[in-house]
């Protein structure tokens, strides 16, 4: 390890340099302030302190102090000096000294033990702030880890639900793409983009409640039916709401504009896709006939996209429409069945969601 000696008496640094190197340091020496900072700078990597002077010539020890403080915070500097004792103590202390001697130095063992201190003191702060940045990087990796497989998890609760209706289960991972387009187009920020694109496929997991006979019914539902059909919205939402109780689940959808007690925004966003990506902007859909605006955004979008892609989609109770007929019905259900704005975004990025129904063709 290196030690620098900053101070203008010959003598003195000599004498303090070769104590050094019988301590087993490499001695560094410069006159002032000024030639001590390029020693500095030159010997960064394997200074361990630095030992200045405060009255010097050309650069004096406060001057040194407060250009050191700013390239090499964590550099030990023990100012040495003989005048005004208290005074000049503390003022080098407030400009980043970490220890005080004065002069004459007539027991050089002080200068040892003052030495050890500060080198262990600093590499105890090495260390630390070595551990604290390993240990932030652990906390994100697992962090990361945690949420990729939250997500996967998602992923995959909505594939089982789309499986019933549609083996691939590409309906609902187009839905979460074209999801995402739109509400980038729509203005919403990058974060909230994602959650979107993860959640969207959650939209139907509720139909994992309806029974296959009226699911996959070959044909038109009768009253009946449809009333079973439209609890697939309730069902979604219960899945994914609170576990203490089936009932709090209901009531919790009930209730669906109160955030999750628990934080989880992703589940908290799934939620409200599931209860309310039949809602129609003229309010005739349901569960609650909500209208316009009070119906949130995201699932405004969803209801678009949903619509879209199951128009364009062979299912066992119908062929796929062609695109032309696929995109007639929801220019024409803009106003009424969906929000304007999702409808103009929709077809301002229709080459966009071309590519990715055809990258996730069934």
């Amino acid at each position: 390890m290196n030690i620098l000696v900053i101070d203008d008496e010959d003598g003195l640094r000599r004498s303090l340099c070769a104590y050094l190197e019988d301590l087993g340091y490499e001695a560094l020496e410069a006159p002032n302030g000024l030639a001590g900072l390029a020693a500095m700078r030159e010997a960064m990597g394997s200074l361990a302190a630095v030992i200045v002077d405060l009255n010097m010539p050309v650069l004096d020890g406060y001057g040194f102090l407060q250009q050191a403080q700013v390239e090499a915070p964590e550099l030990p500097i023990i100012v040495l000096s003989g005048v005004g004792v208290v005074d000049d103590a503390l003022h080098a202390v407030r400009l980043g000294a970490w220890d005080f001697l004065t002069k004459p130095l007539h027991n050089l063992s002080i200068l040892e033990h003052t030495l050890n201190k500060v080198v262990e003191k600093a590499r105890l702060i090495r260390e630390n702030r070595e551990y604290q940045t390993n240990l932030e990087q652990l906390v994100r990796q697992r962090t990361a880890e945690l949420e990729r497989t939250r997500r996967q998890i998602m992923h995959r609760l909505s594939r089982a639900a789309e499986y019933k209706d549609n083996e691939t289960g590409h309906h609902v991972i187009r839905v979460g793409e074209i999801a995402a387009v739109l509400a980038r187009a729509l203005g919403l920020d990058e974060a909230s983009c994602l959650n979107l694109r993860d959640c969207a496929p959650l939209h139907d997991i509720g139909k994992i409640g309806i029974p296959d006979e009226v699911l996959l019914k070959p044909g038109k539902l009768d009253p009946a039916e449809w009333k079973i059909m439209q609890q697939h919205c309730m069902f979604g939402c219960e899945i994914l709401g609170p576990l203490t109780s089936k009932e709090e689940a209901h009531s919790s959808c009930e209730q669906w504009d109160t955030k999750d007690l628990d934080g989880n925004e992703l589940l908290d966003l799934a939620r409200i896709l599931a209860l309310l990506h039949h809602e129609r902007w003229d309010g005739s859909g349901y569960p609650f006939g909500l209208a316009g605006t009070d119906i949130p955004l995201e699932a405004r979008i969803v209801a678009v996209v949903d619509t879209y892609d199951a128009l364009a989609s062979e299912r066992p109770y119908k062929e796929a429409f062609p695109e032309a007929k696929c995109l007639a019905i929801i220019r024409e259900s803009s106003g009424s069945h969906f929000d304007p704005d999702v409808v103009k975004a929709f077809f301002a990025n229709i080459d966009r969601i071309r590519v990715i129904r055809e990258h996730w063709q069934d």
